[in-house]
C-alpha cells in the first residue's frame, strides 16, 4: 500500500476552489446592480462590481499567508498581484453568472447557517449580543450582511454545480490505480554528453546556419555591474550584557514561558518621589509596612496592607525590567527602594522569598540578554547604513565606514540569474529604474539569513547577439547536442549487445535502482518516462536520451498489484482526487466562457500598472 500512497500523495494537488472563491470573510464585495464604474470599482462583470479596497485586503491576506512559510526575498510581487487580481477577476464572473441564473438563498436559510456559527455561540448558544457586537465591528446592517451572505452562498451554489458534473467511471479508476502500482527491477547506466564533447565538429556553416534559425533567441539579457555589501546579524558584535541586563532578562523569561518565580509580594504605591522618600524613611524607621501601606498607598492593595500575591511581571508591562532588577535580591520581609514605573513610585516588600531565581537559568538570561542586544545594533547598523545610502554614499565608501567588505558581480542578468544573489528581491533592487539612473545604493534588502545593499553601474540593455558575439554559445549548444548524440549512439549499441546474454552482462550491483515505480526521484523524466513502454515478461533492454546524455536500461518483469488488495477508502481517495481534477478542468474551461460572453472591464489604472 506504501506504492498507493506514494501516488495519492504525487497528485496534483488543487484546492476545490483556490483563490478563486475568497473565504467568507465580509470583505466588501459589491452586490448586484446596474450602472458605471465608480472611482473605486476595480472590476465589472456584467452588473458585478469589486472595488480596489478588496484587491488590496485579498493582497495583503496573500502576502501574509506566503510569510508564514517563505522568505520574503522570495516572493513575486508582480505574479502575486496578477494572481490576486485574476482570482478576483473569476469570483466577480462567477457572481453575475450566479444572478443570471436565478440563483439565490432564502432569509431563513442565511438564519439557520448564522445560527450554527460558532462565532456567534456564547455558552454553546447563539447569542444576540455577540451577534451584535460583530455586526458594529464590521460596520454592517444585517440587511447588508445577509446581503453578502446571499452572493457568496450563491456563488458556491453555482460553483458547486459545474464541479459536481466530473464523471470518471470506476473501471478508469482501476486501470489508473494498476498503472501507478506496476513496479520492476531496475538496472541504469548513464552516458554523459560531456565524455563525447572531444569528438564534436562544428562547420562555420553549422554555426551560421544554427545563428540565422535561432536569431530571436540569442539574446544578450539586461545586465548591470553590481556592487553589494552584505551583512549578517552574527557579524555584529556586542558587550557583555550587565547584571542589571541579566536581571531584565529573567522577567521575559517568566512571561515568555507563562511561569512565576513564587515570591509574594505588598507594595504602597504613591504619586510623587517625594512622599515616595517619606515613606521609606519611615520605612527604614522601623514603622510597619501594612500600616503605612492603609495609610498612604493609592492602590486599592493598601486597604488590606498593601499584599498584592505572586510576582506576575506582566502586570508591569514595559516596567518589567526596572521592577525585576529593583526586586533581584529582596529576601523575605526585606523592602525594595521605591520604582518609578507608570504607574507612579512603588515600594515593594517580599513577603515570601521565591523558588525560582535568575541564577538557575544564569546561561540562559546571557545568551538572550546578547540576542537582544545584537539584534538591536543590528538594526541600528542598518538604519544607518540606510541614511548613509540616502546622502548618497557609494558602496566603497559605506563598506569602508561600518567595516564590511566590499564586493561586486560583474555583468550581473535580470533574467536566468544564477549567481549568489539571485533572489527576487535582490534582482529587483538592482533593476530599479531610479537606481539605475542614478547610480545609487538601495534600501536595505532583507533575506532569510541576511541584508544586502545594492549599486548597479554599467547598465546594459538587452540586445540581440551579432554572430561574433554569439558564436561561443552557439558552439557550446552544437557541442551538447552533438555529443548527446554519439551518447545515445553508444547507449543502443550497448544496449544492442547486452541483448544476447539476457542483459546479464548490465546487472550489476552498483547499477541496481531496485524495485522501481513511475514515482522515483532518482530517475530522469525520460528515465521514469520509458519505464514501462517496454514489457516483454523477461528482461528489457533499452537506450534513452535523457538531458545528461544517455541512458541503458535494464528493467526486470514487470509486477501488478492487483486493485482488489486496495482498500475501499483508498480507491474512493484516488476516485475523488480524479474528480476533483477533471472538476477543475471543467470550471476553468466555464470561467473562459464566461470571460467570451460577460461585458468585463477592469479598471488597471487604478492599480497604477
Amino acid at each position: 500500500m506504501d506504492k498507493l500512497r506514494d501516488f495519492l500523495q504525487s497528485w496534483p494537488g488543487r484546492i476545490t476552489l483556490g483563490l478563486i472563491m475568497v473565504p467568507m470573510a465580509f470583505l466588501g464585495v459589491q452586490g448586484i446592480g446596474g450602472g458605471s464604474m465608480s472611482g473605486n470599482d476595480l472590476i465589472k462583470a456584467g452588473d458585478s462590481t469589486i472595488d480596489l479596497s478588496v484587491y488590496q485586503s485579498e493582497l495583503n491576506r496573500y502576502r501574509t499567508q506566503l510569510l508564514q512559510n517563505n522568505d520574503a526575498s522570495l516572493i513575486n510581487e508582480a505574479a502575486m498581484a496578477d494572481e490576486v487580481l485574476e482570482s478576483l477577476i473569476n469570483r466577480a464572473l462567477l457572481q453575475n453568472q450566479a444572478h443570471v441564473l436565478g440563483m439565490t438563498v432564502s432569509d431563513d436559510e442565511i438564519t439557520r447557517l448564522i445560527a450554527q456559527d460558532e462565532a456567534f455561540h456564547q455558552n454553546g448558544e447563539f447569542s444576540n449580543e455577540v451577534f451584535a457586537s460583530f455586526l458594529q465591528h464590521n460596520n454592517l446592517t444585517k440587511d447588508e450582511l445577509f446581503a453578502r451572505f446571499r452572493t457568496e452562498l450563491s456563488v458556491r451554489q453555482l460553483t458547486a454545480s459545474i464541479l459536481g458534473t466530473a464523471i470518471y467511471p470506476a473501471a478508469q479508476v482501476s486501470r489508473l490505480l494498476d498503472l501507478q502500482l506496476e513496479a520492476r527491477e531496475v538496472w541504469v547506466h548513464r552516458l554523459k554528453w560531456q565524455d563525447y564533447a572531444g569528438a564534436v565538429s562544428i562547420s562555420q556553416a553549422e554555426i551560421d546556419e544554427y545563428y540565422n534559425a535561432n536569431k530571436d533567441a540569442l539574446i544578450r539579457p539586461q545586465t548591470v555591474d553590481l556592487a553589494y555589501i552584505e551583512l549578517n546579524p552574527l557579524d555584529v558584535k556586542v558587550e557583555a550584557p550587565t547584571e542589571d541586563e541579566i536581571n531584565a532578562q529573567f522577567s521575559r523569561y517568566l512571561q515568555k514561558n507563562g511561569l512565576s518565580d513564587g515570591r509574594e509580594l505588598a507594595q504602597i504605591l504613591v504619586a510623587d518621589a517625594d512622599k515616595a522618600n517619606e515613606v521609606k524613611a519611615k520605612l527604614d524607621n522601623g514603622e510597619s509596612f501594612e500600616a503605612l501601606a492603609k495609610q498612604y498607598s493609592e492602590d486599592p492593595s493598601g486597604a488590606e496592607g498593601g499584599n498584592i500575591g505572586k510576582y506576575n511581571p506582566s502586570v508591569f508591562g514595559n516596567d518589567a525590567g526596572v521592577v525585576n532588577a529593583a526586586l533581584a535580591n529582596l529576601k523575605a520581609g526585606e523592602v525594595s527602594q521605591p520604582v518609578k514605573t507608570s504607574f507612579g513610585y512603588q515600594i515593594f516588600k517580599a513577603t515570601k522569598a521565591g523558588d525560582l531565581s535568575a541564577s538557575d537559568v544564569r546561561d540562559e538570561l546571557i545568551q538572550s540578554a546578547i540576542d537582544e542586544k545584537r539584534q538591536a545594533a543590528y538594526n541600528d547598523l542598518i538604519a544607518k547604513i540606510n541614511t548613509m545610502a540616502v546622502d548618497g554614499m557609494g558602496i566603497a565608501d559605506i563598506a569602508a565606514e561600518v567595516n564590511l567588505p566590499a564586493k561586486s558581480i560583474k555583468s550581473y542578468q535580470k533574467e536566468n540569474n544564477i549567481t549568489e544573489l539571485s533572489q527576487p528581491a535582490v534582482v529587483a533592487a538592482a533593476f530599479d529604474d531610479f537606481a539605475i539612473q542614478d547610480q545609487s545604493v538601495s534600501p536595505n534588502v532583507t533575506l532569510e539569513d541576511k541584508t544586502v545593499w545594492v549599486q548597479p553601474t554599467n547598465y546594459q540593455e538587452a540586445k540581440s547577439l551579432t554572430l561574433a558575439e554569439a558564436t561561443e554559445e552557439i558552439k557550446a549548444r552544437i557541442t551538447k547536442q552533438k555529443a548527446t548524440k554519439l551518447a545515445l549512439q553508444t547507449a543502443t549499441q550497448i544496449a544492442d549487445d547486452a541483448k544476447v546474454n539476457g542483459g546479464q552482462s548490465l546487472m550489476t550491483p552498483n547499477a541496481n535502482f531496485g524495485i522501481t515505480t513511475r514515482q522515483n526521484p532518482q530517475l530522469s523524466s525520460q528515465e521514469r518516462s520509458s519505464l514501462f513502454l517496454h514489457k516483454s515478461g523477461v528482461n528489457d533492454i533499452w537506450a534513452v536520451e535523457t538531458d545528461a546524455g544517455a541512458s541503458v536500461i535494464v528493467g526486470g518483469p514487470v509486477a501488478e498489484q492487483a486493485t482488489a488488495q486496495i482498500s475501499p477508502v483508498e480507491r474512493a481517495q484516488a476516485a475523488m482526487m480524479i474528480r476533483d481534477n477533471i472538476g477543475q478542468d471543467q470550471l476553468s474551461d466555464y470561467l473562459q466562457y464566461l470571460k467570451d460572453t460577460t461585458e468585463l472591464t477592469v479598471n488597471r489604472d487604478a492599480l497604477g500598472r
